[in-house]
This record gives C-alpha cells, structure tokens and sequence, in this order.
C-alpha cells in the first residue's frame, strides 16, 4: 500500500502508472479554515508525469451541505473514467503536507473496489527533500472507462457511529489534536468528542521532517497504547473524514484491515445538540 520515492521514480515510465497529485490547501482563517484547490500548486510543480485528482470539486459529493463527503458512486465512476483509470491501471497518489489527502482518496478506491492503489511515503515533501526531479505545466491521461468493482463500507454515517458507541462493540478513535479532544479548544461547534473514543492525533503517526508513517513497530506501540489492537474493529474520525484516513491508513499497514471512516466526522457531529459529546483528556478503554 506504500511506495517509496525510488521505487515510484523507477517505475515512472511504465504504462499502466496512474500517478496523481491530490493537495488540498487549508489554512488557517478568519472564519475558519480558508480552503482551496491545490491545481495550481500542481501546475507549479509536480512529479514527473503525475495528473491532478481534485477532492475539493471533482470528488466530493457537491450536493451535500458538508464538504468533501463522499460522491455518489456513478460521479466517481465518471470522474474516475476521465482521470484515465481503468482496472489494468496502477493508481499511485500522494499530495504536500500530511499525507491525509491521498490516503483519504486511497480510501475513496478502496470504497469502489479498486484495489491497484499505492500511497507515496512522504508525498511531495520527501520527493523534494530527496532532491528528486520535478516538472511543471499540466499533464493528463487519456480517458478511460472504471469499472466498480466489490463495494465496500469504508466510509460510515452518523447512525452507525451511534450505535457503536452505544453497543461498544467497536472502537472509535478520534484524529485531531488532544487540545480538541479534551475541549480545551472548540473547533466543531461544541467542546469535546463522540463518547468512549480514544485519541491518536493523525500528526503523531508520521515523521515530521519526512511527512513518512513512523516504522511499523512504532505505529503498533502508539496503537496498542491507546487500545485499538484487540478483537473489536475500529471507526476513525476527525474534523471532515480527512486526517482519519491517515489513522486508518495506518492500521491497514498493521494488517487490520477492519476499520471505518466516519465520513462527517466533527463537521457533522460537533454542531448537533441532539448528539453527545463528553470532554475531558483521552481514556484507554
């Protein structure tokens, strides 16, 4: 599931690649966070050959009040076909900054059954801390036609992360930083998290210089630590179903593969009086 900057730049030139670059740019606002596309920055500069996959517009379902919730399965299936990838493709993505956008469009792949996905470790950063070759201008491939293939429930609703706090027969993990988790700082309405959840910052799971995932054995450290490696499977959340792609995508590389993405994730749940919330610093249950 991850490739490394040398293996992706000795197979550039192989017929089959799909490279993508999927940035998404969040900054800090105002008003909250002030979100772009991240095309530009790909005009700009990319990795040879790589094309753009754009979460923001193309892939996020536009007639939802939240952004970058999951599209419905015959506009990725159109959005996909345009992109150039077919079942014979070898899809490799990666973004700047943390890794979150490309595992999140990893998992979108994965939602539709196409399993010939690879994230790049360290995305754009390494590439460039290696020193490694960079073009600029626009580059695409030639369409193609996707075919979905088994669906998956990788990305969940509201409903089932309810019952599953009820019924604890999974875990919930919770991506954003302690300060958010404990209520110290309110981001999503209303102080605090989903009850009974674990928190494990997506930040914490990759090397900072690097933007890497930490070595297995750490990964499993950080993960046992707050409980999420026993029988039960696991719910992953965040702010918007983004940086919990990074935690999922993380124990998929421990070889647990039973694990869910809240798809609203705070966005959704934060603001509605009708749900519960608890604050407080995090509990290994």
């Amino acid at each position: 599931m991850l490739i490394s900057p040398e293996e992706l730049q000795l197979s550039l030139a192989e017929p089959a690649l799909r490279l993508f670059d999927t940035t998404v740019h969040m900054r800090p606002g105002p008003a909250g966070y002030e979100i772009t596309s991240g095309r530009d920055s790909w005009q700009q500069s990319h990795i040879p050959g790589a094309s753009f996959m754009d979460l923001l517009g193309d892939l996020s379902d536009q007639s939802h009040r939240l952004r970058f919730m999951m599209p419905p399965e015959e506009q990725i299936v159109r959005v996909l076909s345009a992109l150039g990838i077919d079942r014979s493709s070898r899809v490799v993505l990666y973004n700047a900054g943390p890794t979150w956008w490309a595992t999140r469009a990893f998992f979108m792949l994965r939602a539709v059954g196409f399993d010939r996905v690879q994230v790049l470790d360290g995305g754009l950063d390494r590439w460039r801390l290696e020193q490694r070759p960079l073009e600029s201008g626009a580059r695409s491939y030639a369409p193609s036609r996707f075919t979905v293939g088994e669906r998956r429930p990788v990305f969940v609703d509201k409903a089932v992360v309810l019952a599953a706090m009820q019924t604890r027969d999974r875990h919930l993990m919770h991506a954003l930083s302690p300060a958010v988790f404990s209520g110290e700082v309110v981001s999503y309405g209303r102080p605090g998290h989903i009850p009974g959840s674990v928190n494990l910052p997506a930040t914490g799971l990759l090397d900072t210089a690097t933007q890497t995932f930490l070595p297995r054995d750490e990964l499993r450290k950080r993960m046992a630590a707050v409980g999420v490696l026993d029988e039960k499977p696991t719910i992953t959340y965040c702010g918007g179903g983004i940086s919990a792609t990074t935690n999922a995508f993380a124990l998929y590389l421990l070889g647990r593969e039973d694990v869910q993405i809240y798809d609203a994730s705070m966005t959704e749940w934060g603001p509605d009086p009708t749900l519960p919330m608890e604050t407080g610093p995090a509990n290994v249950q």
